[in-house]
């Protein structure tokens, strides 16, 4: 028997040095500004605190200080944030698929079990799996897939534009877990088709139809969940959907 030496010679960053590479990648990959005060709120520690963990990642060689003050992954720790994520979502896949456990639920457990499972163990549970390139979330998983081009927040489309939810944040998933499951119960989960109903600028609402509902979602909560622009039925189309007995998309 062959042994497998995959795992052979890397050393793995510190659990705690993995939470900050973690939630610096989930910030990077949505474009939000990545400052230290932002870091802490993130972590649920003070300020002095990722300072001081800051201080040792940059002594590392894992980030560094750009000229407007905000923190940047190097290669190195790129590398090895990707491999956190990547171990993170893997985990998810396994949790729901296999496990039948719910959106919130795997989360949880895939941030208990990721710092625990190695790259073999890692390899293996993705072929089995079926090589997911999404966590349930439909955040894709490093070194797998690619985040899907012409992707915009659900806040910004138009009224009337239709759209099919790719992704949830990732922010969102661990700053704040009730929402995952708000998301889920309204059916506002990846692959599912929208419609913009009413976009209200001064209640700062998006009413959109999913599954012949309409949900209200505030401008907040909105931003949290990522959607690729669809081309709109035409009219020949949407008359014959009536007279088959169905209802035009997006009709109320």
């Amino acid at each position: 028997m062959q042994l497998d030496q995959s795992n052979g010679g890397r050393r793995e960053p510190s659990e705690v040095v993995s939470r900050y590479l973690e939630a610096i990648y989930y910030m990077w990959s949505e474009k939000e500004p990545l400052r230290s005060a932002r870091l802490a709120d993130w972590l649920g520690v003070s300020r002095p605190t990722v300072a001081i963990g800051l201080r040792r990642m940059t002594r590392d060689g894992l980030v560094r200080m750009n000229g407007r003050k905000e923190i940047e992954l190097t290669d190195a720790g790129m590398r090895a944030a990707e491999a956190i994520v990547r171990r993170h979502r893997i985990m998810e896949r396994w949790l729901t698929d296999a496990l039948g456990l719910d959106w919130v639920t795997a989360d949880a457990e895939a941030a208990r079990l990721e710092h625990a499972v190695s790259e073999v163990v890692e390899k293996r549970l993705y072929e089995v799996l079926g090589r997911p390139k999404t966590c349930p979330h439909g955040n894709p998983i490093p070194g797998h897939t690619e985040p899907a081009p012409r992707e915009v927040r659900l806040s910004s489309l138009d009224e009337g534009d239709h759209a099919a939810i790719t992704r949830v944040s990732e922010v969102a998933e661990r700053e704040a877990p009730p929402l995952l499951a708000y998301l889920h119960h309204r059916g506002l989960v990846p692959g599912r088709q929208i419609v913009v109903m009413e976009t209200d600028s001064l209640g700062k609402t998006v009413r959109v139809r999913v599954a012949d509902r309409d949900v209200t979602l505030s401008n907040e909560t909105a931003s949290k969940v990522w959607a690729v622009r669809s081309a709109r039925p035409t009219r020949s189309a949407a008359r014959r959907r009536t007279r088959s007995g169905g209802r035009p998309s997006g009709s109320r």
